[in-house]
């Protein structure tokens, strides 16, 4: 099989007001005719700084573009009804043609916001794992009826079809869990916040539960979400990050061997790591002032993507 190497961007730190707004359309219409091959939307109920709900957004980038990918990093799965998010997300793929990328996870961990959602945090693992298999249903049956520990489905269809045949779905979270839900369930794997050495452990977990489930994940189809700043002085580029790295998430070890803060070779190379892993497709975000954004996207595909899509 012949892999393809892409990158896609998710936007750093958001401002708030009109200004968000109108940074929106200038932050798609850049993507859409630069090389940058997709643009993934973070999903969150509360965060204290402005964060794009997915869908909404997804819909916005259909509508104004027509080559670039889409997707969510990652829909919060036990926050909606499964059959409203293969809905939702079969319509994003119709009305566009066949660009949308589903992804679906458990969330972060942070229990005020599944208690926001009405959704104990202790089920949020089996609730996805249930929804994932009623959403791919919802996408390629009719009728189709369901009684699980969460959800009961009598004789639903879902229409029009997604245009790609077999809509991919997409698994986020660097869990020995999220491995076997990838590998059981998914189509793919995409985690965050993952060294190079973890992730290469990581694609032989999720292959060898694929292959305990009788299936295997697509070899194009791994991945991992890296965060950078350009800038010709390393020294630089981490000061203009550092205010924006969320910190608690991993120790400072784990942080410095999986983002990529400096010239663009230093991205690079990061990338090629994760390559060198089993990956070939990668969510990259400006880790840096949101004023700077879209400087830093205009670097990154005049400077980075050509040779990576040509490799």
């Amino acid at each position: 099989m012949r892999i393809k190497y892409r990158i896609g961007v998710m936007p750093g730190p958001w401002p708030a007001g009109a200004e968000g707004r109108d940074l929106l359309w200038r932050f798609i219409d850049l993507c859409e005719r630069t090389e940058i091959d997709s643009v993934w939307f973070s999903d969150r109920l509360s965060s204290p700084t402005p964060v794009l709900e997915p869908v909404t957004t997804m819909a916005a980038v259909a509508a104004r573009t027509r080559r670039l990918k889409f997707g969510p990093s990652v829909l919060v799965a036990p926050f909606r009804s499964p059959v409203v998010a293969a809905r939702e997300l079969e319509m994003l793929d119709y009305l566009s043609g066949g660009r949308a990328l589903p992804a679906v996870g458990i969330g972060v961990e942070q229990e005020r916001e599944f208690r926001a959602a009405g959704v104990p945090f202790r089920e949020r693992g089996r609730r996805t794992d249930e929804a994932i298999r009623i959403m791919r249903r919802c996408w390629s049956e009719s009728d189709v009826s369901y009684d699980g520990e969460f959800w009961t489905l009598d004789r639903i269809t879902v229409l029009p079809r997604p245009v790609q045949p077999s809509l991919p779905l997409w698994i986020g979270g660097n869990s020995e869990a999220a491995m076997r839900r990838a590998g059981r369930l998914g189509d793919g794997w995409i985690p965050s916040f993952i060294t190079p050495a973890q992730f290469r452990v990581g694609v032989e977990k999720t292959r060898a539960f694929a292959a305990e489930a009788g299936r295997a994940v697509p070899g194009d189809h791994f991945g991992a979400l890296v965060n950078f700043w350009l800038d010709d002085d390393p020294a630089r580029a981490r000061a203009a990050a550092a205010p924006f790295i969320p910190r608690g998430r991993v120790d400072e070890a784990t942080l410095a061997a999986c983002t990529a803060f400096g010239p663009a070779e230093v991205l690079a190379e990061r990338l090629e790591q994760y390559v060198a892993g089993g990956g070939s497709k990668f969510i990259v975000r400006p880790m840096g002032p949101p004023e700077r954004m879209l400087e830093q996207l205009e670097r990154l595909a005049a400077e980075v993507i050509p040779a990576f899509h040509r490799r």
